[in-house]
């Protein structure tokens, strides 16, 4: 053997024994040994480690969370590191995710990485700075390596992030937050960056604080100091509050801009950007922008079309505090200086059409007051011409004092403008191939879908298994792979088929996790074989009666996925809500009886419970057909088509602080169907039930509501306790289910009812949307009672589980798409037992229903005289009897006027008086 060769074999043999030295070290967890060993080895033998390192790595991902990978992973995070050249090879090790809970601390991996060129260390920070927020780039060791590598600071989120909660944290070595601030090199570099960041307000503002040790107190000190420029610091402000975003991530830099506390000239060298922030920002910062330009308006610094142009902006907003200090500044500057009532008034006008009566009245009063001052004639004319917007009671007061033209004598009959009635949707055929299966059901997984969706997957899943069933698991293949259950290393060390054995089908995506696990043989057919063994029990939650059923017919065709393919579903619905033709569902048997297949007992059970009977005539066409099929389910089928509606059952309502509604037991429900679906004629009991349970997916109860389509009410009154937290407990989400349930076939009684009350007084503004959607889909159709949910919204609003401010903004915007005479048929109900208990207590109540009451009156007012009702309503005039000009007597009286059986003025004189 040559010398050469020897050395190369002894270099060898030395690099292999520091290399098992190493790993060893790294194994055990001593990190100082690590730390040490690094040190005595040159850049080759640390790279000749790295594929031992890295093959440790993936031994210990398999156990991510024992006892040996916790120990292990703070040595391999800094040994990975320094055993690698590569910046973006490095960067990608330090912030891995597998080792984010068990990383190296920032000091050793300084101590191993510092000898690098400082280009490298700085290609290194700002790859770490790039990665989002939420990694785990430790700061300390980016702050680290800014200063040795001498790097310009980066000014990304991540970093920005980590630096804010770094300052945060620093109390526990003392000082002030300005102190903290005032020590840093970069200070002005991340202050600037603080106000070009997107969502960093949030996190500023969590950790804003009070008091003089806070954030915007630190940097308004460092500011005066110096150590900021202000007009960096001004502009900043100024331009992160004109980009807008959320309240909570704005109010951190109103405060700082605040805390600030401009100069007169600062102000009004801003004045564009202030009138912007009144027109368009969030309501904090629009009132700041409005106090400012008022200011500069009573000093005379802000020109009177300027102040013109502002009023303009602020008058329709929806914050009517906004609007009220806007007309009160308009009346100071009317009164200092009278020669601007030719340019203000007309702003002023502009408040004529808003839709609160009292800010009308307030413009209406304030024009009076100036209407004097104005010498040009084109402006009376237009103030007069603007004056038609006014309700009529202010109208016919502007004909008197304006010179406003009296409105035509002839009365316009009023048109009920309601939406169209939602038209029930066709289900598509199924999909013709097996990769079309595999593309719907892909898209089911990822992002939802509706019954229909739901139900052509499925159906075209039991199709192309039955006829090809080879082809259909090669063309889901590719669906299967990104699944949980069939990732051995996210099942940690678990069998697949072990997660199916009390596995719950809590939305479409487990249902067909389900069902495609079957296809894989991942499932265990006795595990299949005893989840068709179906236990008719009273146990569960509210829900488990109609996730029960849902659940039943799912593992009923997982089974026969298995042991007897069915050629396709009978249960498949004819239209989106769930419903099925009759003369469908007999071709389908028929089908069946050709192929000579076997029908599946809760796939059949639940197409009776789906099959069209409202229609009496197809109904009994089809059962002739049914009973002339000579099968046992067509006899079936065809005594169901003809059997009497047994209708609802039995009810009562609760009497604690909400409304629920009990069922009795539905016998049809009970004895006609198999025992997976028996579970739907159980009684309704609101003592009994549990109501914490596992369905907290908003997205089955669409399935619930197309397993009885022509019967809503049984799964409103299981759903109603839920809905009801949306007004009582200020939940959010739960009245997604209401536009579906007002489009269901069938009786809307008490409990869907019920349902859409609690979701007009929700306290989220989208659920607000969806109660007023399903309200004009169920007036629409003709199928709600205006008298009954006015009625149970007077006892909600009694009783405190409805607030009147909520249920007036659900009630306004149902009024909004033209609907003025339903809701006024449900407010002439509401009322009256609200007034009544006005009437009743004492005083100047503020009770429950007497708070917010004046805004339900305004509404009511507004109704009334758009559709031109007539008459007297219980109680009224004792609240427009009352003294004062509140929200609840000017509108009380407002109302008596517009229903009152004489012309106008004379109502109003009345209410003068």
């Amino acid at each position: 053997m040559t010398a050469t060769a020897t050395t190369a074999t002894t270099a060898t043999t030395a690099t292999t024994a520091t290399t098992s030295v190493l790993v060893a070290a790294v194994r055990a967890g001593r990190t100082a040994d690590v730390v040490s060993l690094l040190d005595g080895m040159t850049d080759a033998e640390r790279r000749a480690c790295f594929p031992e390192l890295k093959a440790l790595r993936k031994e210990l991902r398999t156990a991510r969370w024992s006892a040996e990978s916790r120990r292990a992973h703070p040595a391999l995070h800094a040994a990975g590191a320094a055993c690698q050249t590569g910046a973006a090879a490095v960067a990608n090790w330090l912030a891995a995710l597998d080792m984010r809970w068990s990383q190296a601390s920032p000091s050793v991996l300084l101590h191993v990485l510092g000898d690098r060129d400082p280009g490298w260390l700085a290609d290194v920070v700002h790859r770490l700075a790039q990665r989002p927020a939420g990694s785990n780039a430790s700061y300390e060791l980016m702050a680290g390596l800014v200063r040795l590598s001498g790097c310009p600071v980066p000014t990304t989120q991540a970093y920005v992030e980590g630096w804010l909660f770094h300052i945060a944290g620093a109390w526990q070595r003392g000082g002030t937050v300005c102190d903290r601030l005032r020590q840093d090199p970069h200070l002005a570099e991340l202050v600037a960056a603080l106000f070009r960041t997107d969502g960093i307000g949030t996190q500023l503002g969590r950790l804003a604080g009070d008091g003089p040790d806070s954030w915007p107190r630190a940097l308004a000190q460092l500011t005066t100091e110096g150590a900021l420029d202000r007009k960096a610091m001004v502009d900043g402000c100024v331009a992160r509050l004109l980009r807008g975003g959320t309240p909570a991530e704005i109010r951190v830099f109103l405060r700082v801009l605040e805390d600030l506390g401009l100069t007169r000239e600062e102000e009004r060298h801003r004045v564009s950007d202030w009138t912007a922030l009144a027109s368009d920002a969030v309501s904090a910062v629009a009132s700041y922008a409005q106090s400012v330009l008022g200011a500069l308006a009573l000093d005379g610094k802000l020109p009177p079309r300027r102040l013109a142009e502002l009023t303009d902006a602020v008058l329709f907003r929806p914050e009517k505090k906004l609007v009220r200090a806007q007309l009160v500044l308009l009346g100071k500057v009317l009164a200092r200086d009278a020669t601007t009532a030719g340019e203000l008034l007309p702003a002023v006008a502009q408040a004529f059409g808003h839709e609160d009566s009292d800010v009308q009245e307030r413009a209406l009063k304030l024009v009076e007051r100036h209407v004097g001052k104005v010498t040009a004639t084109g402006v009376a004319r237009e103030l007069a011409h603007v004056a038609e917007q006014l309700i009529p009671t202010l109208r016919s007061r502007a004909v008197r004092t304006l010179g406003a033209a009296p409105p035509a004598p002839e009365a316009v009959a009023y048109e009920e403008a309601l939406p169209p009635p939602p038209e029930p949707v066709r289900l598509a055929p199924a999909p013709e191939s097996p990769v079309e299966v595999a593309e719907e059901i892909g898209a089911l997984l990822a992002s939802g879908g509706d019954v229909s969706a739901f139900e052509r997957a499925l159906d075209g899943l039991v199709r192309h298994h039955h006829h090809n069933p080879d082809a259909l698991l090669r063309a889901l293949e590719p669906v299967i792979a990104r699944r949980w259950w069939a990732d051995s290393e996210r099942l940690h060390g678990r069998r697949s088929d072990d997660c199916f054995d009390h596995l719950e089908l809590l939305d479409s995506g487990s249902a067909f996790d389900l069902l495609l696990a079957t296809l894989r043989r991942n499932v265990r057919t006795t595990t299949l074989h005893r989840a068709v063994r179906h236990e008719d029990s009273d146990h569960g939650c509210v829900h488990s009666s109609l996730a029960g059923p849902f659940e039943a017919r799912l593992w009923e065709v997982a089974h026969r996925l298995r042991t007897d393919p069915q050629p396709f579903l009978l249960a498949t619905p004819t239209w989106g809500t769930g419903l099925l033709e009759p003369d469908e569902l007999v071709d389908r048997l028929d089908a069946y009886r050709r192929l000579d297949a076997r029908v599946a007992v809760v796939d059949f059970g639940q197409a009776l419970l789906r099959v069209r009977r409202g229609d009496r005539a197809a109904a009994l066409t089809a059962a002739e057909r049914a009973s002339a099929l000579g099968t046992e389910e067509g006899k079936r089928l065809a005594r169901w088509l003809t059997a009497e509606g047994t209708g609802l059952p039995a009810s009562r309502r609760t009497a604690d602080a909400r409304i629920l509604v009990e069922f009795g037991e539905v016998p049809e429900l009970r004895d006609d169907l198999p025992a997976g679906l028996r579970s739907l004629g159980r009684p309704v009991s609101v003592y009994r039930e549990r109501w914490y349970c596992r369905h907290w997916n908003g997205e089955i109860r669409q399935h619930w509501l197309a397993l009885l389509p022509e019967r809503p009410e049984l799964v409103a009154a299981r759903l109603l306790r839920e809905v009801s937290t949306v007004a009582v407990d200020d939940d959010r989400g739960a009245t997604a289910v209401l536009p579906r349930l007002a489009e269901a076939d069938g009786e809307a009684g008490e409990a869907v009812h019920l349902c859409v009350a609690y979701g007009l007084g929700a306290r989220h503004a989208e659920d607000r949307l969806a109660a007023v959607d399903a309200l004009l889909v169920l007036a629409a159709r003709d199928r709600l009672d205006t008298d009954r949910l006015g009625a149970d919204l007077g006892q909600l609003v009694r009783r405190g589980a409805v607030k009147p401010v909520r249920l007036a903004d659900a009630l306004r915007t149902a009024a909004a798409t033209g609907a003025n005479a339903t809701i006024w048929g449900v407010l002439r109900q509401v009322l009256p037992v609200l007034l009544a208990d006005l009437a009743t207590g004492p005083t100047g109540s503020t009770g429950p229903s007497a708070r917010g009451l004046g805004e339900l009156l305004a509404v009511a007012a507004e109704c009334a005289e758009r559709v031109g009702a007539r008459g007297a309503l219980p109680h009224l005039s004792g609240a427009a009897d009352r003294r004062g000009s509140s929200r609840l007597v000017t509108q009380a009286r407002r109302l008596r006027g517009a229903l009152a059986e004489k012309e106008p003025e004379e109502a109003e004189e009345r209410a003068a008086a």
